[in-house]
């Protein structure tokens, strides 16, 4: 059933979330899962969380790099390795 995908029972962005499959095992045969159990069952039989092979047909991979290059390292900026600080609520650092 999964394998036919989501446009066979409606959904037409060819998107699988748990609570569609929770509905179809709903509709199919009369049985409500929670979504954990769900993701249990599914992953039973030996399916998992898959990432879309696809790539927009509008993406621009020179913009694309040029973000990397630029923006990424402003981003990921490296943090202190060290702060005088406590961890604790109730126990604070004098300074």
């Amino acid at each position: 059933m999964l394998e036919a995908g989501p446009a066979v029972w409606g959904w037409s962005d060819q998107c699988w979330t748990l609570a569609r499959i929770g509905e179809i095992v709903r509709r199919r045969f009369g049985v409500e899962y929670t979504l954990a159990g769900l993701d249990l069952l599914l992953h039973r039989i030996g399916w998992s969380v898959q990432v879309p092979a696809r790539k927009a047909t509008k993406r621009d991979e020179a913009r694309i790099a040029a973000w990397k290059d630029e923006q990424w390292p402003v981003i990921k900026r490296g943090r202190r390795t060290w702060a005088p600080g406590s961890a604790s609520r109730t126990r604070q650092v004098r300074a």
